[in-house]
């Protein structure tokens, strides 16, 4: 279950919330598992609010409200701390990335958003949206180059990314833009933030063939599991599930290259394109 944590409640309104609800839950003296229990929701699921590494939605204010006597304190603020800059799909996820202290990622299919330069962030929009107005694009490319700022910090968090081959391959935003965006892969590796690894077609089958995984972890909150599909994505906290999830990725490591291996084919890759695109 989720100890405290000491938000600073003007940085944000969802660490308000956060903070707020902690204190009118110790104020009715309950415990986390007993105000979930309220809510129909885990005593983690009320840690993580109170954590702010999940949203607040309209159904759990009011009965919390409800529950604590607020007056309609969460219901009238609930809305303030659902505003995001972030697909409606997403924004809960990026939300609760912005706090972990370790991300540990499958990608099948695309170079995870932390690890994209614009150029290659912007050719996946205007795949998405071949009709979206250019201020659109903008603003998605924009938020999504923000998002990696949590690579700043030297020590935290964790990035662990496992690259099936297939999402380097796929040549997204033409050769140039590949360049660009193998040599930034690069970059944050030789700059020790993110261990890289590279699932090679030649490993067979293998544990996720049927799609994604993001796990987060959080120094005082539960781990938290990424499902994401097309338009869709939702947030799991179920223990077993993220249990299961991580093995599934414990096992995608063991069958992927050595992070110096794939420096080395991420290396070679990226010579190839810049080699096919000015011969």
């Amino acid at each position: 279950m989720a100890g405290p944590k000491n938000l600073d409640p003007s940085s944000s309104p969802r660490a308000l919330l956060g903070a707020e609800l902690r204190h009118a839950r110790e104020r009715a003296g309950l415990s986390q598992e007993e105000l979930g229990q309220r809510l129909f929701v885990s005593g983690s699921f009320i840690g993580q609010l109170e954590a702010g590494t999940r949203r607040m939605q309209p159904e759990h204010a009011r009965m919390l409200d409800e529950a604590l006597g607020t007056k309609g304190f969460f219901t009238r603020n609930c809305k303030a701390a659902a505003k995001s800059k972030y697909p409606e799909h997403f924004a809960e996820a990026a939300e609760a990335e912005a706090q972990a202290t370790a991300i540990r990622q499958y990608a099948p299919l695309l170079i995870p958003g932390l690890l994209q330069t614009s150029a290659y962030a912007r050719a996946v929009f205007r795949a998405y949206r071949p009709t979206a107005p250019e201020t659109e694009i903008n603003e998605l490319v924009a938020a999504r180059i923000e998002r990696a700022h949590i690579l700043d910090d030297p020590t935290e968090p964790l990035l662990w990314m496992v690259l099936d081959e297939a999402a380097l391959r796929r040549v997204t935003g033409g050769r140039e833009v590949m360049t660009q965006a193998l040599s930034h892969i690069i970059d944050v590796i030789h700059q020790n933030r993110a261990i890289v690894q590279v699932l090679p077609f030649g490993a067979g089958a293998h544990a996720s063939m049927e799609g994604s995984i993001k796990l987060m972890d959080f120094e005082d909150a539960p781990p938290l599991l990424y499902f994401e599909g097309v338009g869709t994505g939702r947030l799991e906290d179920d223990p077993a599930v993220v249990r299961y999830q991580r093995h599934t990725f414990e096992l995608l490591a063991a069958c992927a290259l050595s992070p110096e291996k794939s420096l080395a084919v991420i290396e070679a890759m990226a010579q190839d394109y810049g080699h096919e695109e000015h011969p």
